[in-house]
């Protein structure tokens, strides 16, 4: 197996015990799709541990294995043409927490959690968690940021370069208009100031 796919089969056995792994297998298989070149297992593997390093360092979560469910699930179903991701991907969420006989509160809050990642405008501690853990490649090293950019516009091969260059500034240009990118102290003081240089950079390559 692959790293990625060990430390996800190990966080789903404290979530789930050992029972259930069809719903495990068939979240890895959909990360395993061809067209996806960044939202794959590594980038779950990589949510899940800054969800880990987030609560090591003390950041308020009232549920972590519930942050802990949606990230496996966030990025379920991922189609750059479509808009309905996030929704169709908490419904599933939705459903994996209902087979694991979690109460209906905690099923609709991993619904809740998914379907923050998609505006990334977390209005609690929990979606500050998920969706901080979401962005925190905006903050890597310049080299780790550049492959997240090329895999991202691999799954945009459909878009021309015009449209992309269009589309992705405005998108940029919304992130940098924030007051800040991240809600969590943890995630600002450590990358912050890294995604803002990050963001930045790559505006200017796209209006050359």
């Amino acid at each position: 197996m692959t790293t990625p796919e060990v430390e996800l089969r190990s966080t789903w056995r404290q979530l789930a015990g050992h029972g259930h792994d069809h719903l495990l297998d068939s979240v890895l298989a959909r990360h395993r799709e061809p067209h996806r070149r960044y939202h794959t297992l590594t980038h779950v593997m990589f949510v899940l541990r800054h969800v880990a390093a987030l609560t090591s360092a003390g950041e308020a979560t009232t549920d972590v294995a519930a942050v802990q469910l949606a990230a496996l699930w966030h990025d379920a179903i991922y189609n750059a043409a479509a808009s309905d991701n996030e929704a169709r991907s908490a419904g599933l969420a939705q459903q994996a927490a209902a087979e694991l006989g979690w109460s209906m509160s905690r099923q609709l809050l991993v619904e809740r959690l998914v379907l923050a990642t998609a505006g990334h405008h977390p209005s609690d501690a929990d979606e500050a968690m998920l969706v901080d853990a979401d962005l925190a490649i905006l903050g890597a090293s310049a080299q780790e940021y550049a492959a997240y950019v090329a895999g991202v516009r691999s799954e945009y091969e459909h878009v021309d370069d015009e449209a992309w260059r269009a589309g992705r500034s405005a998108m940029l240009s919304g992130f940098l208009g924030q007051p800040q990118l991240f809600t969590t102290v943890t995630m600002r003081t450590q990358r912050e100031a890294r995604a803002r240089a990050n963001i930045t950079a790559e505006l200017a390559s796209l209006a050359q």
